[in-house]
């Protein structure tokens, strides 16, 4: 795990020294640069496996050069078949295993590799470059290119000088709570999306980019369902044994809910030393799950650890917020995870986590919200409207948010985007232009709520819960490595069928089932409270004073595309006990410290 960066842009060493700095967090241990023709590669170590200087960055191999941030899972499988081809081996890396897989298959050595992972590959012979990212994109890749000039980096914050903002990534921004792949905040700066690689030719400066993988239409399987479940859970046992590889501690987040259990579980069953745990706990009993997460820990028998999330806790990380989420990141989970991440490497580098099991096996609240409510849907479009803007709702009590927007939607499909965009509410304009790159969940499946599982994959997975997860564990140099993000295991439950998965409103089926194997179900079968902060209440009270500073009428109307006078109302609104819009705001004091700490 760690930081990368590289660039044609003839800067002064000391300016990319400088550079690397802003992000040393991602990698510590070690501080490479090097300059190779007129490229200058960089690259930031957090060393995990192999531990010797040998396995530093950049590496280089004949005319292959590579900085590489992530963790190939399944290197000694690949390691294996390439001495078995005549191949040498000069460390115990990951990184020489990718390098030398590259320079025997080229673009193929995609297919083989098992990984979350962001890496450039240039070849001094041909002038080109050669850069990937995993399929789920667990691992960041952010590049400036214009005219020929090419500056690429783990983190955006050393592509941002002298750059302008990006109107449409604001709005899109305060739809979503993030800014999806390929956007960025900045203007010629981009994402390289999850299950793409990219190919330069400097010598004609051309870049292009093809797709290596996605989710496809997928054939449901004819399969008993103890088979599936022992297929399963035969899968996960892989998918934790792979990612136990490492030669620094290694331990397991522990929140209370079926994923994390699951994974800790498995990985107290396949690990050969005793694995120790970690959970974060709130003072509010609405949203502390710490003391099921103790539970488990007993039955599992982990050494466990947990750390309550005070008001005061969250005003200390919100400096480290805006330091590490170098774009505006409205998810206030990300608080939590970050003094999970500061709290567990006291004791461990590496952590396994739950990350993606809601996406795969429909977990989240949203999805029985849209089963409940689908039916509304089969009503022509005509009588919902009459019915929403007739004032019925509220006499009858049926005023809620999922019934208006059923009601108020003209499409199944577009009842499923609604989920993730508010499109528009806090906008004076409207845009939705950029839905148009995650469009694919409309023709992978003809099941409602595998459309639903699948844009929760493709947008809010890789935009979402994956930059938390990689800038919360990066800013304390932890490496998190999820199972059920393992490609293997999603496009296994794509093929499920879907009552395996849900059924009558239970969540998650397949994996109770198997949880039971390791936990009662009596004790794990409890209400999901989430990694949700009380963020609501505390931005009322303990908050108030800086909320009132960072949000003001200067900020408000220098932000493009807001509806400023909206927005206030929903303030008033919610600092008065009216109403809860503490999203809204929590989105748009995270934007205000973002402008505040980049000078925009």
């Amino acid at each position: 795990m760690c930081g990368i960066y590289l660039t044609n842009i003839p800067y002064e060493e000391g300016i990319i020294e400088k550079k690397l700095e802003s992000i040393s967090f991602r990698g510590p241990d070690y501080t490479g640069i090097q300059k190779i023709n007129n490229l200058t590669f960089g690259h930031l170590r957090l060393s995990i496996l192999d531990l010797d200087p040998r396995s530093n960055q950049p590496m280089s191999y004949e005319n292959l050069s590579l900085v590489f941030n992530g963790e190939i899972y399944n290197y000694q499988t690949v390691k294996t078949e390439l001495k078995d081809l005549g191949y040498l081996f000069k460390t115990e890396s990951d990184t020489e295993v990718l390098l030398i897989g590259y320079k025997h298959w080229g673009k193929e050595v995609l297919d083989k590799i098992n990984g979350m992972f962001a890496f450039s590959i240039y070849d001094a012979l041909t002038n080109k470059l050669f850069s990937a990212r995993d399929r789920l994109g667990v691992k960041p890749f952010y590049y400036y290119w214009h005219k020929g000039e090419l500056e690429l980096c783990s983190q955006i914050r050393p592509l941002l000088k002298d750059k302008n903002i990006n109107d449409e990534a604001i709005s899109i921004y305060l739809d979503t709570d993030f800014i999806p792949s390929p956007y960025t905040i900045a203007e010629n700066v981009f994402k390289l999306p999850p299950g793409n690689y990219m190919e330069i030719d400097f010598k004609t400066s051309q870049l292009t980019i093809y797709e290596y993988w996605n989710l496809k239409e997928t054939k449901i399987k004819d399969i008993s369902y103890e088979d599936a479940k022992n297929e399963l859970h035969d899968l996960l046992k892989d998918a934790v044994k792979i990612r136990l590889q490492s030669d620094v501690p290694i331990g397991s987040f522990l929140s209370g809910g079926i994923d994390s259990s699951l994974v800790s579980s498995i990985a107290t069953n396949v690990s050969p030393t005793k694995i120790s745990t970690f959970s974060i706990g709130f003072d509010d009993p609405i949203y502390d799950e710490s003391k099921i997460a103790e539970q488990f820990a007993k039955i599992i028998d982990s050494n466990h650890t947990t750390t309550i999330c005070r008001p005061s806790d969250i005003m200390e990380l919100i400096p480290k917020l805006t330091e590490v989420y170098d774009e505006p990141f409205g998810d206030s989970s990300a608080l939590p995870s970050l003094l999970l991440n500061k709290v567990t490497k006291q004791y461990v580098t590496v952590a396994l986590s739950g990350d993606g099991g809601d996406e795969s096996f429909i977990g989240y609240d949203h999805f029985d919200s849209l089963i409940k409510n689908r039916k509304i849907m089969d009503i022509p479009y005509g009588i919902r409207k009459f019915i929403a803007n007739s004032g019925m709702l509220k006499l009858f009590g049926f005023n809620t948010h999922r019934i208006n927007n059923a009601l108020n939607t003209k499409s199944r499909n577009d009842f499923i985007e609604n989920i993730f965009s508010r499109k528009g509410f806090l906008l004076k304009e409207k845009r939705q232009d950029w839905m148009k790159y995650y469009q694919g969940y409309k023709t992978w499946s003809d099941i409602f709520l595998q459309k639903a599982a699948d844009l929760n994959i493709k947008l809010w997975l890789e935009n979402d819960s994956n930059v938390k997860v990689d800038r919360a564990s990066m800013a304390y140099s932890v490496e998190v490595r999820s199972p059920f993000l393992d490609y293997r295991v999603i496009e296994y439950a794509r093929t499920l069928p879907m009552h395996y998965k849900y059924e009558k409103g239970r969540q998650k089926k397949i994996l109770r089932d198997i949880l039971k194997e390791y936990i009662p179900e009596e004790v794990f079968n409890q209400p999901k409270r989430g990694f949700a902060v009380p963020i609501g209440n505390w931005m009322r009270k303990e908050l108030r004073e800086e909320f009132d500073l960072a949000l003001n009428d200067d900020f408000l109307n220098r932000v493009p595309n807001l509806n400023v006078k909206k927005f206030k109302g929903l303030y008033r609104d919610h600092m008065s006990e009216k109403a809860d819009h503490r999203v809204y705001i929590w989105k748009l004091f995270v934007l205000s410290k973002w402008y505040e700490e980049f000078q925009f």
